[in-house]
Order: structure tokens, then C-alpha cells, then sequence
């Protein structure tokens, strides 16, 4: 698993930077469907922490906003709030909702 080489991932030569899949983790840690298990939330910090102790950038999936702020307050450098998924499905559903009427 990535996260049990996350020193020598981040010490890598061209390795710009980690990003995190919380539900891809959550699953890799047993705890499929379930990114806010405390095993995923604390191994979610330890990637951050070591990240940072290697000088490169982290991020992390985090569409809702109270996991966004977390991940920043934890050291996350970037977080991603949305998805081109969750984009076009929100603009087909308004796009379906105005054609029921």
C-alpha cells in the first residue's frame, strides 16, 4: 500500500507532490464507504505530516466544506472541492429539473 511508503514515495526523485483519494484509502484500509473512520482520518494526517517533512505538496479530495477546512487546518497545501463529476451531474439535474416543470 502507498501510505506504507509514503517516505520513499515523497523522497523520490520527479515526485512533485502526494495527493490524497480518501474513499480509494478508506477501501485500501478496510473501511470501504467509510473516508471518516479514525484509521482514515489519522493516516490521512500522517501522509500530511510526512509530506511536509519532505518539502513536498499534499492534497486531498474533499467536496464537503467541514473535510475541506480539516484537511487545510491539518496541512493539506491544496484541496480539491468538487469534481468534474459532481459538476456535470449538478448541472444535469438542474438542466432535468427545468424541463419537469
Amino acid at each position: 500500500m502507498g501510505v506504507d511508503n509514503v517516505d520513499a514515495i515523497a523522497a523520490t526523485e520527479g515526485v512533485d507532490g502526494i495527493f490524497v483519494g480518501p474513499s480509494d484509502l478508506a477501501a485500501a484500509l478496510g473501511h470501504l464507504g467509510n473516508a471518516s473512520h479514525p484509521d482514515v482520518q489519522q493516516t490521512i494526517q500522517h501522509i500530511f505530516a510526512r509530506a511536509k517533512a519532505h518539502g513536498k505538496p499534499c492534497g486531498i479530495l474533499a467536496p464537503v466544506e467541514a473535510d475541506a477546512r480539516r484537511y487545510l487546518e491539518w496541512g493539506a497545501t491544496f484541496v480539491a472541492v468538487g469534481s468534474d463529476l459532481g459538476a456535470f451531474r449538478a448541472s444535469t439535474q438542474k438542466l432535468a429539473d427545468t424541463f419537469k416543470k
